[in-house]
């Protein structure tokens, strides 16, 4: 299947590189500030176990295979289907799930089917995407999918709007009794009196998550009359600002509404947030509506609440069990207005949700990265544009290093020096540093490295990375004027690699929108980093030139570029040279014999 270039490499699957002797691999780093100079240093390093190789199986007609478990929109389905051979397949067991999906190369799921560790594990490395269609992804193993190098995107747009209308048709709902009243009209009973609702206006509402959905309800309660407070610790104080939403503490949030609607992710940190504890904190005779999550609500404490006339009304369309039982004390409570998870239930919505999920999968499966992934850095296409060049130099860069150093010899630490004359604030370098990972880790271990588990593989692996910022003088225009890499405490097979310093050291710049190698250890040299490489060390005298090439010649081995950097004359010089095809044995020992040639290496780009 083709691939998405320049950025295909970032998360397309492929197979990992043999194993031979070597090295492991990395991470994670808090900003640490020295004047004009700026590092991050990675976490103390964990003992890595060797993973196990990764089996990549592609459709044999090129097409990939997307396995839809939950029924998608038509317009969705139709847009996977002009791109891949698309299984429906609903009401599949745990079983039947995970024998279908090594089958596949992605699976879209709503919120029914569980994408466990197990299903990760049957995949047996092929599955390379899963896509939610939906917001939240806690029936997702995000671990175990990053473990695996899968990604996960979800659709978090397309049914904002309908999430918000739907909690407010069920804050108005409650509000006037309207469930109710109904079905006391349809028994045959005419109780206007039982039912005198609120009125809204004036009324203080605690959106609780200020997120895509929580700020539209905000605007529409806005609209309706209401006060609205908000309660997200992530939330840019500046949004809120916009419609005229004051960002407070959870406790004063809670205390001072006299409706709380829920919108945050069920995460460990939020399941059962709404417990007795919390409740006691509340106003007298509050009023909930949760259209988020039901884990976020310990439903035995929101009854005893209920009955204790703490909490006046509930309208949950959410439940900690999907479908809840259908004795269910919470959901039978005359003051508990219920729906069934419609919250995305709209027309528009479901068929919003499909293009948006449909799409995502499509550009993964091409080897692009969604806006949308859950389980890699987010960043924007105007940066992934901007550093895709870069991408390419960072990966080859950290490929060349790892082959530079000799067997036996474990990379343990890599620092890499990122020149710039961007503020560091506004130089993303998450997926450089991933890509310099994937190619130091994989040309010498069975890994596979994509964007998704660089920093899990590389911290599973031992690897130690410190990246560091010099900040130049001149126009921020440019994102990168060079990237240097450099592994500490390893020998090397070629020792013009070294530096003063005794690392290995190799340096490169983007010339003309394709990646060059500019420095090799203390030797200026430019290269193009395309197909082989070959560098030799040797006294810089006449003849060596032409001798090296004539080898190559007689050979039939074609010469695509040749630099030649020296430090004086007569001293030492580095000859770089580009070749098409692999020198047989023969070639290099007839290189190697050649008087004047001090060392050389041959390097697979």
């Amino acid at each position: 299947m083709a691939l998405a270039t320049p950025l295909r490499h970032l998360i397309a699957a492929q197979p990992a590189a043999p194993e031979p002797t070597g090295a492991p691999a990395s991470l994670t780093f808090p900003l640490h500030h020295h004047g004009r100079l700026r590092s991050r240093f990675a976490a103390s390093p964990s003992a890595g176990a060797t993973r196990a190789t990764r089996v990549v199986a592609t459709a044999a007609a090129g097409r990939p295979t997307v396995l839809v478990t939950e029924k998608l929109g038509a317009a969705g389905l139709e847009l996977l289907r002009s791109f891949a051979n698309v299984d429906c397949a609903y009401e599949l067991t745990a079983e039947e799930l995970r024998a279908k999906v090594s089958l596949v190369d992605a699976l879209v799921v709503r919120s029914a089917t569980r994408v466990s560790r197990e299903v990760f594990e049957a995949a047996r490395g092929r599955l390379r995407v899963v896509g939610r269609a939906g917001v939240g992804i806690d029936n997702v193993d995000l671990q175990a999918a990053t473990e695996a190098g899968c990604l996960v995107v979800n659709a978090p747009t397309a049914n904002t709007v309908a999430a918000a209308e739907h909690a407010v048709a069920l804050l108005a709902a409650m509000a006037r009794n309207v469930s109710q009243a109904d079905a006391s009209l349809k028994a045959g009973k005419w109780q206007r009196s039982k039912y005198v609702g609120v009125s809204l206006v004036g009324k203080t509402l605690a959106v609780m998550g200020f997120g895509k959905v929580g700020s539209e309800v905000a605007r529409r309660a806005k609209g309706l009359g209401m006060d609205v407070i908000a309660h997200d610790p992530y939330a840019p104080v500046d949004r809120a600002r916009a419609i005229s939403v004051d960002l407070v503490s959870f406790d004063e949030a809670i205390s001072t509404a006299d409706f709380i609607s829920l919108h945050m992710p069920l995460t460990p940190s939020t399941t059962k947030l709404f417990d007795d504890e919390t409740f006691a904190k509340m106003t007298k005779g509050v009023r909930i509506i949760n259209v988020a999550r039901g884990g976020v609500v310990d439903e035995e404490a929101l009854l005893r609440a209920l009955d204790n006339g703490t909490v006046a009304q509930a309208a949950l369309d959410v439940f900690f069990e999907e479908p809840p039982p259908k004795d269910s004390k919470l959901v039978h409570h005359e003051n508990v207005t219920v729906t069934p998870h419609l919250g995305a239930s709209t027309t528009e919505a479901q068929e919003g949700v499909a293009i948006e999920i449909a799409e995502a999968v499509i550009g993964a499966l091409k080897g692009e990265l969604a806006a949308t992934a859950v389980n890699a850095p987010m960043v924007l296409a105007e940066v992934l544009s901007e550093l895709s060049p870069y991408i390419v130099l960072a990966e080859k860069l950290g490929r060349l290093a790892a082959q530079l150093v000799a067997g036996g010899s474990g990379i343990k630490g890599v620092k890499v020096v990122y020149s710039s004359a961007r503020d560091p604030d506004d130089l993303d370098t998450r997926i450089l540093r991933a890509m310099i990972t994937k190619g130091i880790v994989e040309p010498i271990s069975s890994a596979f490295v994509n964007i998704v588990n660089a920093d899990y593989v590389a911290k599973q692996r031992g690897l130690r990375i410190i990246e560091e910022r010099i900040l130049l003088d001149g126009s921020p225009e440019v994102p990168i004027n060079s990237i240097q890499v450099q592994l500490a405490n390893v020998e090397s097979k070629f020792a013009g690699a070294l530096s003063d310093e005794g690392d290995i050291r190799v340096e490169g710049k983007v010339k003309d929108g394709m990646p060059h190698l500019t420095l090799v250890g203390p030797f200026s040299v430019d290269v193009s980093l395309e197909g082989n490489l070959m560098l030799c060390r040797q006294v810089d005298q006449p003849g060596i030139i032409g001798k090296v090439g004539s080898i190559l010649g007689k050979m039939n081995l074609n010469v695509n570029f040749m630099s030649v950097r020296r430090i004086a004359p007569g001293k030492q010089a580095i000859m770089a040279i580009g070749i098409d095809e692999e020198p047989d044995k023969e070639a290099l020992k007839l290189i190697g014999e050649t008087p004047s040639v001090q060392e050389f290496v041959f390097l697979k780009l």
